[in-house]
């Protein structure tokens, strides 16, 4: 059986650059401990479905790491990233927080700190990421209706 090495992307001097998305995690071990440091932390916890081979997905991930989008993400979530493969791993988890994943990636899911789904896209309002300036993924954040 072969096994697949995580897909790579080039940072701005065209070397590769670490995988996203952890094509090897656990999601569900990871998910209790983003849930432990929500706690501690007193934030939500914002799970991040995508996948190393998605561009919009990585343009997500360039715009939550910089900037005022950064800067707002920071303040109130616990980032977790759930890689999907090719909508064939962690598919099961997305379902339980009420993401579907057909309708694009990437998706995301607001949790409190106990674990409870407060929000979650439901239609692939980020799925166009790449193309999607800070203010209107910080709309689509804030629908969500995700509290501090």
């Amino acid at each position: 059986m072969l096994i697949a090495s995580p897909t790579l992307r080039a940072d701005t001097a065209g070397a590769p650059a670490k995988a996203v998305y952890d094509e090897q995690a656990d999601a569900r071990a990871e998910l209790n401990r983003a849930l432990a440091a929500a706690q501690s932390q007193q934030k939500n916890v914002l799970v991040v479905f995508g996948a190393n081979w998605c561009g919009d997905c990585l343009a997500l991930e360039r715009k939550m790491s910089a900037g005022s989008l950064a800067s707002h993400v920071s303040k109130r979530f616990v980032v977790l990233k759930v890689d999907v493969g090719r909508f064939n791993r962690n598919t099961d988890l997305a379902a339980q927080m009420g993401v579907p994943l057909k309708k694009g990636i990437p998706a995301v899911a607001v949790l409190e700190r106990d674990g409870g789904v407060l929000s979650a896209t439901g239609g692939g309002e980020l799925a166009d990421a790449r193309n999607m300036g800070d203010e209107a993924v910080l709309k689509v954040f804030e629908g969500l209706h995700a509290r501090p």
